[in-house]
């Protein structure tokens, strides 16, 4: 009995060691060897999430071979963890982010890979213009992909302008009556939300561009110019007046940029100083009765800037699949991959090729506004660097609920030591 067992075991041994031969034919069993690509992305809000993992399951039935491990996390929370995502050991191979000082930031510290080749074998030195190019690269090589942009305007719905008689303003002047207007008949002219600060950037980007021009104000962006300047003072003594005559909602800070759009819906509130993906989250019921308008100009002697952030993507320095990264980036760029995303959340593309016949009248409108702008700037968090805007973001909550001459001098004093600190370095 041993001795049987120990002949079925040596069968069994040859059996699955070695190939089995049929017919004089060899079969020979290949196993497929799928790898694999991290991908973390900020992509958290319904409609975008839903177009993210719609790219992510196409490309891996363009590529049978390559899994993509895809996590999706919420945008505040991706903005806060993405430093320690880049000093891991094993980084994410591809994440989301935005072009500009955000992502110049951690190029800098060599967290980001470059990724010439990639811009190189996809022919985006040629599909992309050069405005895409330069915001891309440092030192001649380029380390991001922009793929989509969008523009800041002031949203209202016309069906509440035509009750009140009111008119898309133009300049700073007609604004003011417009917020009277809303003002006398119980509306708070402004719904924000300022829980998370950057909504509250968005009024020091405007005014300031408004007021003093957008040469100055990327110069402040750059630690160029001083926050202590009377300039800069100018600025939060315009928007303190506003807050000060009750155009904004109460207590913005109990609310999150898209906790504010209900007061925009159920007639609570007029306006709202949005990014057009505000579009991605206004209720049904009213998504047919939103429109926008340039944020109306101060002063008519100084050149016309607008905030238009650009979204895109990187590859980790650190990364484990390099390859199958840049294969993933390579879709991200593309121009199927751009159509898809311009015609199913109206985000613009940033590849050139892609036609822009295709946008409805509302993309054409921005697209307008935005071309016929002297200056174009990505916001102020990702303009300046992450330190100053930190500084700044936390100095405009403050500013919210404490708008005094004296509270501006001490707020503007403070800035200005955070920024000889910071750019001194």
């Amino acid at each position: 009995m041993k001795r049987l067992g120990l002949v079925l075991m040596v069968v069994v041994f040859m059996i699955t060691a070695f190939p089995v031969f049929s017919g004089g034919q060899a079969e020979t069993v290949v196993e497929s060897k799928q790898t694999m690509v991290i991908y973390n992305s900020m992509n958290g809000d319904p409609e975008p999430r839903r177009v993210d993992e719609a790219l992510v399951a196409e490309f891996e039935t363009e590529n049978s071979d390559i899994e993509v491990v895809h996590s999706i996390i919420a945008h505040e929370d991706f903005k806060t963890a993405i430093r320690a995502y880049l000093t891991a050991s094993t980084p994410p191979d591809v994440l989301t982010w935005f072009a500009g000082n955000r992502a110049r930031f951690f190029i800098d510290k060599g967290l980001i890979m470059d990724i010439s080749d990639v811009w190189e074998s996809e022919g985006w030195n040629d599909s992309y213009a050069k405005g895409w190019q330069a915001m891309s690269s440092v030192d001649g090589k380029q380390y991001f992909l922009p793929t989509s942009w969008y523009w800041w305007a002031v949203y209202y719905r016309p069906s509440v302008f035509e009750k009140y008689g009111l008119t898309e303003p133009q300049t700073w002047d007609e604004l003011m009556n417009v917020c009277e207007t809303l003002v006398d008949n119980g509306i708070a002219p402004f719904t924000i939300g300022t829980k998370y600060r950057w909504t509250a950037a968005a009024w020091f980007d405007y005014l300031n561009m408004r007021i003093n021009g957008p040469e100055f104000h990327i110069n402040l962006m750059l630690g160029k110019e001083s926050y202590a300047d009377d300039r800069v003072k100018d600025v939060f003594e315009k928007w303190g007046m506003m807050i000060e005559k009750g155009y904004f909602i109460e207590n913005p800070a109990a609310y999150s940029w898209a906790e504010a759009i209900p007061f925009m819906a159920d007639e609570s509130a007029g306006m709202y100083l949005m990014g057009d993906f505000i579009r991605d989250s206004v209720p049904a019921t009213i998504s047919d009765d939103i429109d926008f308008f340039r944020f109306p100009i101060i002063d008519a002697s100084i050149p016309v800037g607008e905030d238009a952030p650009t979204d895109g993507y990187f590859i980790a320095a650190n990364s484990q699949n390099p390859e199958e990264a840049k294969k993933l980036l390579a879709k991200f760029g593309s121009k199927a991959a751009q159509e898809f995303n311009a015609s199913e959340l109206g985000r613009l593309p940033t590849n050139g090729d892609v036609d822009t016949s295709m946008f409805n009248a509302s993309q054409q409108k921005g697209i307008d506004m935005i071309n016929s702008s002297d200056f174009v700037a990505q916001f102020y968090d990702r303009d300046t660097t992450p330190e100053m805007a930190d500084e700044g973001m936390n100095a405009f909550m403050e500013f919210w609920d404490n708008h005094s001459a004296a509270d501006i001098d001490r707020i503007c004093g403070r800035l200005e030591e955070v920024r000889q600190e910071v750019f001194a370095q």
